[in-house]
């Protein structure tokens, strides 16, 4: 019998070998134990987040001293597959949330503190997450819109402190989100996910893709036409795919 495979590794990023739902097990186990390791720093990579450790050392060093890398994207589930180490599935990291809280709410009580976001988005998401999950506690909002190293980011981690929620979900987007989840690492947080735009989603500010889509992996081709802009981005999927084949068959340069 061959040993289980506790991750993968993807063009030098590891990623957790863990389905969905044992994703999900873990994390609420993560907030409901007392644990050695206060603040866990989890992270969602999809294939655009892999090129992008590629060119930047600093968001490279943030995902690898993360506590966990989830598999966020189709597209790192095919690579994982296309270099024959299968993952058990995706871990997006907005159904995941949504499914924590679910559990979490099931189970008792719990607070988060919601990070992100244009001003107004984060206490949007907190009104309408409270009413769709009883247990919840928003303890505290704030803007992903700050100075960093300035007073302002220092009263923001000041509230962080004092808040000391089960869950820190941060939401600024890559790599400022992983890069600053991971240096302050040490607040008084039972887990901290950086889940893109999951913010905008509980606000109400953006909508998902429609089931069909997100269920073939084509949430990307809805999110392009709804943000345009977005096309320099999206370059990086096939460039992703790309590196992946020469990564494992050869013939070209990555």
């Amino acid at each position: 019998m061959r040993p289980v495979k506790k991750s993968v590794s993807i063009l030098g990023v590891r990623f957790a070998a863990v389905s969905f739902r044992g994703a999900v097990a873990r994390l609420a186990a993560y907030v409901r134990k007392n644990a050695a390791v206060p603040n866990r720093v989890i992270v969602t990579p999809n294939p655009e987040g892999v090129m992008l450790a590629r060119r930047n050392p600093a968001f490279a060093r943030a995902v690898g001293l993360a506590n966990a890398r989830l598999a966020d994207g189709t597209g790192i589930w095919l690579a994982a597959w296309l270099q024959g180490t299968p993952l058990p599935g995706r871990v997006r990291g907005l159904d995941v949330t949504y499914a924590l809280f679910e559990r979490l709410s099931r189970q008792g009580a719990f607070t988060a503190y919601f990070l992100g976001g244009k001003p107004g988005v984060a206490e949007a998401a907190k009104t309408r997450m409270e009413e769709k999950f009883p247990n919840l506690r928003v303890a505290g909002t704030q803007h992903g819109f700050f100075d960093l190293d300035s007073p302002e980011e220092e009263a923001v981690l000041a509230d962080i402190r004092q808040a000391a929620p089960d869950i820190l979900l941060v939401c600024m987007g890559m790599p400022r989100a992983e890069i600053w989840a991971v240096t302050h690492r040490n607040l008084p947080a039972r887990i901290t996910l950086c889940v893109g735009g999951t913010l905008d989603i509980m606000a109400g500010t953006a909508t998902l893709a429609p089931a069909w889509l997100r269920a073939i992996g084509l949430e990307w081709l809805y999110r392009l036409k709804k943000q345009p802009e977005r096309w320099r981005r999206m370059v990086d999927i096939p460039r992703f795919m790309w590196a992946v084949w020469v990564d494992r068959f050869g013939g070209g340069h990555a």
